[in-house]
């Protein structure tokens, strides 16, 4: 059994490039991993992500919280309105969301995936 906290205040996370394995669909963008932290069982991740401006055609099989740092996107979950996210925003995608995400401006997030 893991620790039941885990402090992550001097990690120093290898940036991992173009690691998204989302479908791109316009533009050229590129992105950036730092992940932080990695469950023993590998089922919960944490870290930052920044992507630059491009979009995406993306299926969500895990929960994830956001916390927009910087940037600006657009999430347009299929059959639904565009969600627009800005730095500031704090949100939650639900497994099974299916869509597009496009990235107007250069995104730095913290996340988490469970």
């Amino acid at each position: 059994m893991s620790a039941p906290i885990t402090v992550l205040r001097d990690t120093h996370p290898l940036p991992v490039l173009d690691a998204c394995k989302w479908e791109k669909l316009e533009g050229d963008p590129h992105t950036v991993n730092l992940n932080a932290y990695t469950s023993e069982d590998g089922s919960k991740i944490m870290g930052t992500w920044i992507c630059t401006p491009g979009k995406w055609y993306v299926e969500y099989v895990k929960w994830e919280y956001c916390d927009f740092r910087e940037g600006y996107c657009i999430i347009t979950p299929e059959g639904k309105e565009p969600i627009h996210l800005r730095a500031g925003d704090i949100f939650i995608v639900e497994p099974g969301m299916k869509g597009t995400w496009e990235v107007v401006e250069t995104v730095r997030k913290y996340f988490v995936f469970a």
